[in-house]
């Protein structure tokens, strides 16, 4: 079983990911939620950033990475839209990373200084019409990465949400939700 460091996203450690969180230990993963708010909760994706940009960009991944350093180097990396800032620096950057999961959101590599480790596997996975996604060059990052790696997957959804897997949003769809988790417990499956 794997080990499962999970970044939340711009409106905080929502009770959705708490529930996801669930989902994966269910199939006996130990997984862990830092609170990268501590304690904030936002209702929406814009009073959430705010708060980010009040703070900093470098203070979250930093936030994320003292998260790191308490855990064994060889766990899987996730992040959930702005989580991925951390899940994807930490999968691309610490020796040892088993794994990554990039939910709504991909950065260029050339963000964190070093290419992608060609054998790091990874999937991504969005709507095919979030405009976040779509619109913010995090398609065309995906696509890089996918290109630059030997095991990445993306994954696209039909719809516009952003949040799509976060059961406690009003983004939530449970279909799109159902298909992402079935993915997800396959890729975890399947590193050991």
């Amino acid at each position: 079983m794997a080990e499962v460091l999970i970044f939340h996203h711009a409106q905080g450690l929502t009770q959705g990911i708490h529930v996801f969180a669930e989902e994966l230990r269910k199939e006996g993963h130990t997984v862990h939620t830092p609170d990268l708010f501590e304690g904030r909760l936002f209702p929406t994706i814009n009073d959430g950033m705010a708060y980010v940009k009040e703070i900093g960009f470098e203070e979250i991944i930093e936030r994320g990475e003292r998260v790191a350093n308490e855990l064994p180097s060889d766990i899987v990396y996730a992040g959930f839209s702005l989580g991925v800032l951390s899940a994807q620096k930490l999968a691309q950057t610490r020796k040892g990373a088993i794994g990554a999961l990039l939910f709504y959101s991909c950065v260029p590599t050339s963000m964190f200084g070093s290419p992608w480790p060609a054998d790091l596997p990874a999937q991504i996975h969005s709507m095919d019409a979030d405009p976040y996604f779509v619109d913010d060059g995090d398609m065309e990052a995906a696509r890089e990465l996918v290109a630059s790696a030997n095991h990445v997957e993306l994954f696209m959804y039909p719809g516009d949400g952003h949040c799509f897997a976060d059961s406690s949003l009003p983004s939530y769809d449970a279909d799109a939700a159902a298909l992402l988790m079935g993915r997800v417990i396959e890729f975890l499956r399947q590193l050991r």
